[in-house]
């Protein structure tokens, strides 16, 4: 109808709503926490853990907020007895589903069945664990997946196949046997996956591990520096958590343009030669004898401006040139062109993505 007005009632206020929006979208615009476990931006919502339910005015069954789409004159509440009741029930299901011993799990403190246990005071399983689980896989270096602490929540899954696209990983077997498997149940190393690492950065338990981090240190212990990604042009924003001035791993920034989040194989685990033993720490400069001795940067620097100079002087600007390279920033690659152009007198400047 012409000038009609989207609006729906949720915990006794009535809020507006733009059609195609959820229960779950409504409630978080609107400073409204719902939990969720399954639920990942960007990908198709599938109401598979059930902890987001609320309850519909007139609706016999508590409804997924995450799939439920906003109508007008709805009356929602996310947190009655009702409510509260069926997302204990469903994280008394999942802590008895595997292992979730948080004491010893990599993932204490970084694992959302952990937050919603404690939120919603689940103190005591009533269920018995079920029974014995697929085997832990750590034969690649990158990715270890412990079975016994999935939930099946699927967002590994949609973040493979909805946001990376690539298809690796899908849900396998029936019932009590089902898995998340990679090409037939093979390995990760056999597989199409790509060690992107997407699966691992929105895995909401311990199931998925960067396995270089490993027993390096607990959620807590580390800080996280933002920083860009120097592996090519494209700018990807980072988190380096890092513990006793160490590098552990490398996260990406979820929200942040240009990468939302996701990083390359590279980007994510390509982080080792940080803290390499053969790295150079100081500048070097060959001496006379043509061995080389380390030196300040000061010292560095002028030696190499009075080099360039001195060439340009006698041979001209064209005896030199410059190469940039994609894995600097468009600023240093600016600086690098005007170096080359204001201070060599030459256009003699390339770039290695150039082709």
């Amino acid at each position: 109808m012409a000038g009609r007005k989207n609006a729906l009632t949720i915990d006794g206020r009535k809020v507006r709503f733009q059609p195609g929006q959820t229960l779950l979208e409504v409630a978080r615009e609107n400073g409204i926490d719902v939990p969720t476990l399954c639920h990942l931006e960007r990908c198709k919502p599938t109401g598979a853990c059930r902890v987001c339910v609320v309850e519909v005015k007139g609706a016999r069954s508590l409804v997924t907020a995450c799939t439920m789409p906003a109508s007008d004159g709805l009356d929602v509440s996310t947190g009655t007895d009702r409510v509260l009741a069926a997302r204990r029930l469903v994280i008394e299901l999942l802590m008895a589903s595997g292992e979730h011993d948080c004491a010893t799990c990599e993932s204490n403190g970084a694992c959302l069945l952990q937050d919603l246990a404690y939120r919603y005071q689940v103190e005591k399983v009533r269920f018995g664990r079920t029974g014995e689980h697929p085997p832990r896989e750590d034969s690649n270096p990158l990715i270890m997946r412990d079975f016994s602490k999935c939930i099946l929540c699927g967002r590994c899954v949609q973040a493979c196949e909805e946001i990376q696209v690539n298809q690796a990983i899908s849900f396998g077997y029936r019932g009590a046997r089902s898995k998340i498997v990679a090409k037939g149940d093979l390995p990760l190393e056999d597989s199409d996956c790509v060690f992107c690492g997407e699966c691992v950065q929105v895995c909401p338990v311990g199931a998925l591990l960067e396995k270089k981090a490993k027993g390096l240190g607990r959620t807590w212990e580390m800080n996280k520096v933002r920083t860009t990604c120097t592996y090519c042009g494209v700018g990807c924003q980072i988190h380096l958590h890092v513990r006793n001035n160490r590098v552990i791993k490398v996260t990406g920034v979820d929200g942040a343009r240009p990468n939302h989040g996701s990083l390359c194989v590279k980007g994510r685990f390509g982080f080792e030669f940080i803290h390499a033993e053969d790295r150079l720490t100081t500048p070097l400069i060959k001496d006379s004898s043509g061995e080389f001795r380390p030196v300040d940067w000061d010292e560095a620097l002028g030696h190499v401006a009075g080099r360039f100079m001195e060439i340009r002087d006698r041979r001209g600007g064209g005896a030199l040139a410059g190469l940039t390279s994609a894995r600097a920033t468009n600023e240093e690659n600016y600086l690098m062109q005007k170096l080359v152009r204001a201070g060599f007198g030459t256009n003699n400047v390339d770039h290695c993505a150039r082709l």
